[in-house]
């Protein structure tokens, strides 16, 4: 009798666990390490969902959606978190998403009317650098310095990718010149963020591509006041981050309900101190004491994204021409 109640329980356990929907997030690496926001969302969400969230990390950004157009409508992901702004466009062309009604009361810089993609934080691209150094004002006088920097592949990342549309916005034609002048500053292009700015903190580099946001970090989880974003005279390209449902979903009212609560105050305050971005919502306690003492780019650029694919193509063939000198 004993072994008949140990397997109708264990039969009963495997019966319950094989019941629980599996909801799948594809994300970037960062994401779901220990001490990003990936852990903390999953308890959080599965708290409310009666389900079991799993999130994949995909390395960065971009590569996400590499990813996507590989695998087609066979995608075993329910959802992809990381997408942005400069990569909307060429995501909506798999036809591989679908629409959502979910929306929130945004604090963003822009009007987001988006139908398909819920932005849960942003921020402004940035040179991260060391306090005791002075930083350039803006990419000429980069180029023209001696200071070694870090940045990422926009083939891959979407920091990379941010860099070439700010580079592209702010100086139109002139682009290629500053990226000739940017090249022999470049110690090494990586694939992701997490890759070069280890390097950076390492010491292998006096700057490395980031954002505004990232001091917030060292200044409140290290009580470290070194590191500063350089502000450039030219302006700061934004960065809004999304999530997207995709249309293969076998999981879409789950999926809605993980996006609904990506920008609910559960969320929205957790994202500050662990992807240590701007919420997309204001939590109701507003933001962390550290972030008050961020600099405040005076002027945003940003591309419309349905104008990001053709520029893009452009602005990496400038891009792959300076460096391959």
């Amino acid at each position: 009798m004993k072994y008949l109640t140990l397997a109708a329980t264990t039969l009963l356990a495997t019966s319950a666990y094989a019941d629980t929907p599996e909801l799948v997030v594809y994300t970037y690496d960062s994401f779901v390490t220990e001490w990003g926001p990936g852990p903390q969302i999953e308890a959080a969400f599965e708290e409310t969902c009666a389900c079991d969230l799993k999130f994949v990390g995909m390395g960065d950004g971009a590569a996400l959606l590499a990813r996507l157009k590989l695998e087609g409508a066979r995608s075993d992901a329910d959802l992809v978190l990381g997408l942005d702004t400069s990569l909307i466009a060429a995501a909506k062309e798999t036809g591989l998403f679908a629409t959502t009604s979910v929306s929130a009361e945004y604090n963003l810089p822009i009007v987001w009317n988006d139908d398909s993609f819920v932005p849960y934080d942003w921020g402004y691209f940035a040179f991260v650098h060391n306090t005791d150094m002075l930083p350039p004002n803006n990419f000429r006088e980069l180029g023209d310095s001696d200071i070694k920097i870090v940045i990422q592949d926009p083939r891959s990342s979407t920091p990379g990718l941010g860099l070439l549309m700010w580079v592209k916005q702010a100086y139109g034609d002139e682009a290629p010149a500053i990226w000739e002048g940017l090249a022999d500053n470049v110690v090494t292009v990586t694939k992701g963020w997490s890759e070069a700015y280890g390097l950076f903190l390492e010491g292998e580099a006096d700057m490395v591509l980031s954002y505004t946001t990232s001091p917030a970090y060292h200044l409140i989880a290290e009580d470290d006041a070194t590191k500063a974003a350089a502000p450039f005279d030219e302006g700061h390209y934004m960065q809004i981050e999304v999530v997207g449902k995709l249309a293969g979903s076998d999981q879409s009212e789950l999926a809605d309900k993980f996006m609904a609560f990506m920008v609910s105050d559960a969320a929205q305050t957790v994202l500050p101190t662990t992807n240590w971005m701007y919420p997309a919502v204001l939590p109701d306690a507003g933001l962390p004491i550290g972030f008050g003492q961020l600099i405040e780019p005076e002027k945003a650029l940003l591309v419309p994204s349905e104008a990001v694919p053709a520029l893009r193509e452009e602005a990496l063939a400038e891009w792959l021409t300076a460096l391959s000198k």
